[in-house]
């Protein structure tokens, strides 16, 4: 069985992100959504092992410590982060694990792991994005500039992600992602041991 593929998805916040990983994780049966590790709280109807993987403090630090984390942040006083174990055991299982994080995030993820695929998801152009952070009722006209001079400083690393995914038409946008992740599949970075069989193959016969 071939390993999996780890995907980062970032993008600009109102870009629909949250909505792409959901349709794909549910209209594709290759996909694993990660399950972020913290320290807070159980909410009402949150499972462990399924909304959070929920630890205390001293458990959190300790993953920290033995290095079992593929990236980690602290926010209102509690931990999230992403564990390796359960990455890792999707990706032997064949899984393409999904992480939805944000652009700092991402590229720490790079460094640790160079054959990481990562995806930067962007409305058609500024004015879609501002249309579509009002339309939401829920931010202040304070809080929407914000989200928009935070956008123009993620646009400065959107070189770095290998795919860009323009989210005009969603049904489109989500089967185009679908197709970039499976052509990634057959990549010569990702293809090591298919590369490694033919050349002894090839050695043997000549």
């Amino acid at each position: 069985m071939n390993s999996g593929i780890l995907i980062v998805i970032s993008g600009f916040s109102g870009a629909g992100k949250g909505t792409l990983v959901n349709r794909l994780v549910t209209e594709y049966d290759n996909y694993a959504l990660s399950i972020s590790m913290t320290t807070r709280k159980p909410r009402v109807g949150e499972v462990n092992g399924k909304s959070y993987f929920f630890v205390t403090h001293e458990e959190f630090e300790h993953e920290i410590k033995q290095d079992g984390l593929l990236e980690y942040a602290s926010y209102c006083d509690n931990y999230y982060g992403t564990p390796k174990f359960y990455v890792e055991e999707q990706l032997k299982a064949g899984k393409d694990v999904i992480l939805e994080i944000e652009v700092q995030g991402a590229l720490q993820i790079k460094e640790k792991y160079p054959d990481a695929l990562l995806l930067f998801v962007t409305p058609p152009s500024a004015k879609v994005l501002k249309e579509r952070l009002e339309s939401r009722g829920t931010e202040t006209k304070d809080v929407i500039d914000k989200r928009m001079r935070t956008a123009c400083k993620e646009a400065e690393v959107m070189k770095r992600y290998d795919f860009i995914v323009v989210n005009d038409d969603l049904d489109k946008c989500v089967k185009d992602t679908h197709e970039m992740i499976r052509a990634a599949h057959y990549a010569s970075n990702r293809s090591d041991d298919f590369i490694q069989f033919l050349k002894e193959d090839l050695l043997k016969l000549s």
